[in-house]
């Protein structure tokens, strides 16, 4: 079930120039927690809108002009392309300056790129969705194909963990995604006053649950915490080809030009952001790669 490192994926919206820019209006801002917001974005060509078209696991450039651009994971419903999102954490020039942003206002946008989670090879798998902070932004879009297409798979669990309950992305949603029969566990490091879920790391919930038959593991957070989850996944009996790692890595180009993304052999804004573990495994053990 892994996916070709050949396999490319390009802009749909934009095929004939990745270089391409669209404007897009901010229709509407969600504030997830402390930092975060989500954005709904628009296109203003509405023909361009219309043939727009992204996977699961993609992410678009986002350019604001006269300040930059920044890479940011499409955190949206694959099905309803013409609301696009994205949820974005305030920590540098660009993402500082959409914050203080408003509805109406526009930016420019590229993409999609990159390589995406490949829900269509996970039926007859208990699939289970390990999200790191803001990490569960880039699996968003899967969690709402697993949930429509649910059947298809023995069962999907979602892990989110965070470093405090204020941390805790989409919880608005979590009713939604348990009515679709996916298992939801939460787990935070620190507890707050009134909390009384569980505390300690995800590994933990990975390595203590009940797998249901042959396992895919879908993981996106801080490198230390991915290593440690295709560790634990590796001795629960999950293939090292059936643990997909999406990477964050600073990408200014997207296209493979510019280098920056470089790890190892590899080029995270092409050949990833998501990759089978098997791929990367010899580079991960490298320290600042």
């Amino acid at each position: 079930m892994s996916i070709s490192p050949s396999v490319r994926f390009p802009a749909a919206g934009c095929v004939d120039d990745p270089w391409r820019s669209h404007t897009v209006r901010i229709a509407a801002i969600t504030d997830e927690v402390p930092g975060v917001r989500t954005y709904e974005l628009h296109f203003e060509d509405q023909e361009v809108g219309r043939a727009y078209r992204f996977a699961a696991g993609q992410f678009n450039m986002l350019h604001l002009p006269g300040i930059g651009e920044a890479a940011i994971s499409i955190s949206s419903d694959v099905e309803e392309p013409e609301r696009l999102a994205h949820t974005v954490r305030a920590v540098g020039n660009v993402t500082d300056a959409l914050a203080r942003m408003e509805v109406g206002e526009t930016l420019m946008l590229r993409g999609p790129y990159g390589r995406p989670w490949p829900v269509d090879a996970l039926a007859g798998r208990h699939v289970v969705i390990i999200g790191g902070g803001l990490g569960l932004a880039s699996q968003r879009a899967a969690i709402y194909e697993l949930a429509r297409h649910r059947a298809g798979c023995t069962q999907v669990t979602v892990i989110h963990g965070a470093k405090t309950p204020e941390g805790l992305f989409y919880t608005r949603e979590y009713e939604s995604w348990r009515a679709a029969g996916i298992e939801l566990e939460i787990i935070v490091d620190e507890p707050a006053a009134g909390w009384d879920g569980r505390v300690g790391l995800v590994t933990a919930v990975l390595e203590s649950m009940t797998l249901e038959g042959p396992a895919a593991v879908l993981c996106c957070g801080p490198d230390p915490m991915m290593t440690a989850v295709a560790s634990t996944a590796k001795s629960r009996g999950v293939p090292s080809d059936s643990i997909y790692l999406s990477l964050e890595r600073n990408m200014a180009c997207a296209v493979r030009q510019c280098g920056l993304c470089q790890f190892g052999p590899k080029f995270v804004c092409q050949d990833g952001p998501v990759f089978p573990h098997a791929e990367i495994a010899p580079y991960l053990c490298v320290p600042q790669l």
